[in-house]
C-alpha cells in the first residue's frame, strides 16, 4: 500500500530568477577569498569566494539556496567562449554584508588526470574562481533555482540538512538566515567528508551551534575517526546513531529534509529513513510504491518513479 501524500503542500519562498542573463552579464568584484577547509592539509583546495554585485540588478535579487552563473574569460579548445557555469550561493538572502550586495560561493578546485594519457586536467571555472584576487572583476548572471529553497514561512518548520563536500554551500546561507531570524525553528545539520581536514566551515558551524541552541551540528567522517570521537560513518548513518534526536523530528509535519552533495547519497538517506520510520512517517517525505521492492535494492533510477519525494524532501545532488 502506498503511503498518502501529506494533505498540505509546503509552499516555498517566492524568488526572482534570471534577472541577469548570459546575454547581458553584470560585473562583480571579488571582495574576499579564503580557504574554508578545516586544515590546509586537506585532500582538496576549497575556497569561500565573496563577490560584490552592488549597483547591479543582481544585488538584492538572490535568496539562500539559489545559484548564480559565472562566465570564465577566454576560449575553449574549440575556439569558442567558455560556457556558463552555475555555483550555489553560500550566503543568506541578505548577503554577506546584510544588504544583499555581496554574495558568496564555495568552490573546490578541480584538478585531475585524463585517464587515456594521464595528462593533467584542471577545471576551467573552478580554478578561475579560486585564482581570483580581491578587487578582480568577474562576469556573473542569475539568480537561478526555484526548488531548493527555504519555505515561505520558515518559523512554521524545523529542518534537517544532509550535506557532503561543497554541498554545504546552500546550507551555510540557510543556517545563517534561520539562526538570525527564526530562533524557534530547530535545525540539524549533518556534514559528511572523508577526512576531518576536509570539513568545510567547521569552526564557524561549531561556534554557531554553541551560541544558538536551536542548531545541532553533526559530522560524519567516512575514512578516519572524526572530531566527535567516532568515524568510518556516512551522513545517512546519523539517522541511526542520533535516532533519539532525529526520529521525533522526522515524525513531525513541521520538519523538512534537505539533501545536497554527491549523487547517490539521496538513495542512502531515503533508505535510512525507511529503516527507522513507519510508512505513515516515511510518507511525509517520499511515497514508495510496491514496484520499488525491498529497500536493499533501491537505486537512483527509482527516484521520481517508484520512489517519489514529497514537497517536504528537497534533493540537489551532482
Amino acid at each position: 500500500m502506498r503511503p498518502a501524500e501529506p494533505e498540505s503542500i509546503v509552499k516555498l519562498a517566492p524568488v526572482r530568477v534570471n534577472v541577469v542573463t548570459m546575454k547581458a552579464p553584470v560585473v562583480g568584484r571579488v571582495s574576499a577569498s579564503t580557504i574554508c577547509t578545516r586544515s590546509r592539509k586537506a585532500a582538496g583546495f576549497v575556497r569561500h569566494v565573496e563577490i560584490d554585485v552592488s549597483g547591479t540588478a543582481l544585488a538584492g535579487s538572490f535568496q539562500a539556496g539559489q545559484a548564480f552563473g559565472v562566465l570564465p574569460p577566454g576560449l575553449d579548445e574549440r575556439g569558442k567562449p567558455h560556457k556558463l557555469r552555475l555555483y550555489s550561493i553560500a550566503s543568506p538572502s541578505c548577503g554577506e554584508d546584510g544588504q544583499g550586495n555581496v554574495l558568496a560561493t564555495t568552490v573546490k578546485r578541480l584538478i585531475d588526470e585524463h585517464h587515456e594519457d594521464h595528462r593533467l586536467f584542471c577545471g576551467t571555472a573552478s580554478n578561475y574562481l579560486c585564482d581570483l584576487q580581491v578587487g578582480d572583476e568577474i562576469l556573473v548572471t542569475g539568480p537561478s533555482g526555484k526548488r531548493f529553497l527555504l519555505p515561505e514561512n520558515p518559523a512554521d518548520h524545523d529542518f534537517v540538512f544532509f550535506a557532503t563536500g561543497t554541498g554545504i554551500a546552500p546550507f551555510r546561507g540557510m543556517i545563517l538566515e534561520l539562526t538570525d531570524k527564526y530562533p524557534t525553528s530547530k535545525v540539524v545539520l549533518v556534514m559528511g567528508s572523508p577526512y576531518t581536514t576536509d570539513l568545510l566551515y567547521d569552526d564557524d558551524l561549531r561556534a554557531l551551534s554553541e551560541t544558538h541552541p536551536q542548531l545541532t551540528y553533526l559530522t560524519a567522517i567516512s575514512r578516519e575517526t572524526g572530531p566527535d570521537g567516532d568515524g568510518h560513518i556516512y551522513v545517512h548513518e546519523r539517522v541511526r546513531t542520533h535516532r533519539s534526536l532525529l526520529e521525533p523530528m522526522l515524525h513531525s509535519r513541521r520538519t523538512l529534509v534537505y539533501v545536497c552533495g554527491i549523487a547517490g547519497m539521496e538513495v542512502s538517506i531515503l533508505g535510512a529513513l525507511a529503516d527507522v520510520l513507519p510508512p505513515s512517517a516515511l510518507g511525509l517525505f517520499a511515497t514508495v510504491s510496491v514496484e520499488a521492492g525491498p529497500r536493499s535494492g533501491w537505486n537512483r533510477k527509482m527516484i521520481g518513479r517508484s520512489i517519489k519525494p514529497t514537497s517536504r524532501l528537497m534533493l540537489e545532488v551532482y
